[in-house]
């Protein structure tokens, strides 16, 4: 079998693509209007009652009041390109983030309106829900956003109604490390899939307790000295403000930027800009 691969600008044999999941402030909490807690809890308290969990909350939080100065800096201080996937509401409720990215120049993606399961929605209100993250994206950053990730799933309809929306791709997607035409989903308008990466995401130090900021950087490097060495691949790193942002973990993201700024011929590039970029060399 010929593995798959893309050849990137500049003759780089990589593109990796940061991705920082902004999902605080849209999490899920009675205060919100939702029968119950945030079950994502690195407390790992979860009660299936209409009462809120302000420990949970106040986690969620730090990601904004401590995590996001630390990632904001530190990309800023590097100079390096990170793509922003947002709940809409998140930057609602903290604005300054949303001038951040801004500042940055970074690229705005959507996460959704709210953090919440979209898998659930019937066909009209999965429309509503796309519309109204991206009205609202664009009034905070002044940006519309050009892709998507949903929370975990995504319906039947998910694709086709993005395309209607105007997105250009789509990242929920696990199946491989090149990105890909979805041409099936609707015919004679096709979508660029922009694959997504899970086993180098630090929600595995939230989710598993066992697995040490020096556990996901050793594994982090070694998919991307892999995925190097083969050529023609995109590798993604997927990080949030409240997991990756606490000072036990954060070292961690600087030695793998420290790692990439040591290796040659890497495109470090937003999702955009590979999803335009196969549009370049692989014309839909």
């Amino acid at each position: 079998m010929v593995p798959e691969s893309i050849a990137w600008p500049n003759g780089a044999r990589l593109a990796l693509s940061l991705v920082v999941n902004v999902e605080e402030g849209s999490e899920m909490s009675v205060a919100r209007g939702d029968r119950g807690m945030e079950p994502v809890d690195e407390l790992g308290v979860f009660v299936k009652s209409p009462i809120r969990n302000y420990g949970n909350e106040s986690n969620y939080l730090y990601g904004i009041k401590a995590g996001a100065p630390r990632v904001v800096g530190l990309l800023r201080d590097l100079k390096v390109k990170a793509s922003w996937t947002v709940a809409a509401m998140s930057l609602e409720e903290h604005p300054d983030l949303a001038r951040a990215i801004v500042e940055l120049g970074h690229e705005p993606v959507s996460h959704g309106w709210r953090w919440v399961h979209q898998f659930k929605m019937d066909e009209d209100a999965e429309r509503a829900f796309i519309a109204r993250a991206v009205t609202s994206i664009e009034a905070t950053t002044g940006t519309r956003p050009y892709g998507w990730l949903s929370r975990y799933l995504h319906t039947p309809n998910t694709r086709r109604l993005l395309i209607e929306a105007g997105f250009r791709y789509h990242m929920d997607d696990y199946s491989g490390d090149v990105p890909f035409w979805d041409r099936d989903t609707e015919p004679g308008r096709p979508i660029a899939i922009v694959p997504y990466q899970l086993d180098t995401n630090d929600m595995k130090m939230w989710t598993d307790p066992a697995y040490t900021p020096d556990a996901w950087l050793a594994y982090a490097i070694r998919s991307f000295d892999q995925l190097h060495r083969e050529g023609g691949q995109m590798m993604s790193l997927g990080l949030h403000l409240r997991i990756i942002g606490r000072p036990g973990r954060f070292w961690a993201l600087e030695a793998f930027l420290d790692h990439v700024a040591c290796t040659s011929d890497v495109w470090v590039a937003t999702r955009l800009e590979i999803a335009d970029h196969l549009a370049k060399v692989e014309p839909a």
